[in-house]
């Protein structure tokens, strides 16, 4: 395990050496999604950075419990617990049963994340898997006199657990300017202060997603469920909790208060948020109508795509910008990232094909030294693929002849290519895996030998301009031909 990683804490709004509570073990926590529709590309922006992080640590010796929630309960469409149940809304409009929409949703987010080669989490529960957690979480709330009742609905009390805790700790706002800036209540409104929240929300005769608690049927307020099942499989304190910058205003800090109010502990050591996604330097959004699904993006069936791009290409594309930074989507950056990841992946089709010399013109040590600090760096992958990029030019100039290595410095540039591209970005080669066409064009090749044993280089010159034509470029060699993606 390496002792110099550092991360950036948003609690601390620094970065911090990473120092697990109980090394080698470490539980992370981040929030998934609700599975009322499909999953947005923001979304999968969040998932892959985590996925980076669980791969590291990992890579790094750390043992990783990695929970990631899904919401399938409980989630109103204001955060001001109000408007209708999405399920029940979504579950209404495609003439489904709840749980129906929850399965379909959450098959497809599934879906979506293996099109992009994340690993699964240790642990994935489900709101309404954890109705009985969430309860008695509230009761132990309640009884340390957070929470009150009005007519089966169990608010939390944020002005009274401000009076012993720092209720805008992860985002540092002025609690009086919140308030200053929250409506007045109204007659109809039951909460006694501006910024109160439900945790339990009493069932509407219509309330299709409903079940018993001792306050009367009703079902679970949105930030309850994380307080809950974080708690439940990692302990009311743990190390790394984390999701988009958009929950750090209220959910995650209305989980921070939650956990507080019930164990008198902060949940999480380290808070970690991934940036926002823009569309030609606009925020994107589903309705500025500049949101992409991952589907559209693939298949290019969208009015700002010229194209469609691969999941890989895309995956590759995130990884470029830091999981921090502000990632802005356009036909061009995206042409941009597919032509430098088959460059990575047409180097890594020919390092298997290089062979050692008793010299070396190049040392690896350096790049290995390099791609490490930038990921003890806060997890820093765009430095980590300019030097992947030197890599790839160290291994084309020593195919093209024009360079030697030493066998003990080729098996680190092999290491060093297999454990930061496969390893830890989960990238794959989506040409070269594909078997059928490795067959064919082995087939391709061998025919082209032949001719060209038998002087037949007009047939030679054919295959090799056609394939050309295709995109698929022919390399000879005295170790044989090799092909590329043009």
């Amino acid at each position: 395990m390496d002792k110099g990683l550092y991360l950036y804490n948003t609690l601390t709004r620094k970065k911090e050496v990473f120092e697990p509570l109980s090394s080698p073990n470490v539980g992370m926590y981040v929030c998934g999604p609700t599975v009322y529709s499909d999953v947005h590309l923001g979304n999968c922006r969040t998932f892959i950075s985590f996925d980076l992080i669980f791969r590291y640590l990992k890579y790094s010796g750390y043992k990783v419990r990695y929970v990631r929630n899904i919401t399938d309960a409980g989630h109103l469409e204001g955060d001001r617990d109000e408007g209708d149940d999405k399920f029940a809304k979504r579950a209404k409009l495609e003439q489904l049963e709840p749980m129906e929409i929850v399965q379909k949703y959450t098959l497809g987010f599934h879906d979506v994340l293996r099109m992009f080669n994340t690993l699964p989490p240790s642990i994935e529960p489900t709101a309404t898997g954890h109705i009985t957690e969430q309860i008695e979480m509230i009761k132990v709330i309640m009884d340390n006199g957070y929470a009150y009742e009005v007519d089966g609905t169990i608010y939390f009390d944020v002005e009274k657990y401000s009076k012993n805790y720092n209720y805008t700790i992860l985002t540092n706002r002025n609690l009086e300017d919140m308030l200053a800036n929250t409506r007045e209540l109204g007659g109809q409104d039951d909460k006694r202060g501006r910024l109160d929240f439900a945790l339990w929300i009493k069932a509407k005769p219509e309330t299709i997603m409903r079940w018993p608690s001792p306050w009367g049927v009703g079902f679970p307020g949105w930030h309850i469920e994380c307080s809950a099942m974080s708690a439940k499989y990692l302990g009311d304190e743990f190390d790394i909790h984390g999701g988009g910058m958009d929950l750090a205003a209220t959910h995650h800090t209305n989980e921070i208060a939650q956990s507080e109010a019930c164990s008198r502990k902060q949940p999480a050591k380290y808070w970690m948020h991934t940036n926002m996604l823009t569309v030609n330097g606009t925020r994107m959004s589903k309705s500025a109508g500049n949101g992409f699904l991952p589907g559209e993006l693939f298949t290019g069936d969208h009015p700002l795509l010229e194209r469609g791009f691969s999941p890989m290409t895309v995956k590759f594309f995130m990884l470029q910008a830091h999981y921090r930074s502000t990632l802005d989507f356009s036909n061009e950056a995206l042409d941009a990232s597919e032509k430098g990841f088959r460059r990575l992946m047409n180097a890594l089709s020919l390092l298997g094909k290089l062979s050692p010399s008793t010299e070396s013109d190049f040392e690896i040590g350096p790049l290995v030294n390099n791609c490490s600090k930038a990921m003890n760096d806060d997890f820093n992958s765009p430095v980590v693929i300019a030097e992947l990029f030197e890599a790839a030019r160290i291994i084309n100039i020593i195919y093209d002849g024009k360079g030697k290595i030493s066998a003990i410095e080729l098996d680190k540039l092999k290491k060093l290519m297999n454990d930061f591209v496969f390893e830890i970005f989960g990238l794959k080669d989506e040409e070269t895996s594909n078997v059928e066409l490795n067959s064919v064009l082995d087939l391709v090749i061998d025919i082209r030998k032949a001719a060209k044993e038998n002087k037949d280089y007009a047939t030679s010159d054919r295959i090799r301009l056609g394939l050309q034509s295709m995109g698929i470029q022919l390399k000879d060699s005295k170790d044989g031909t090799t092909w590329t993606k043009a």
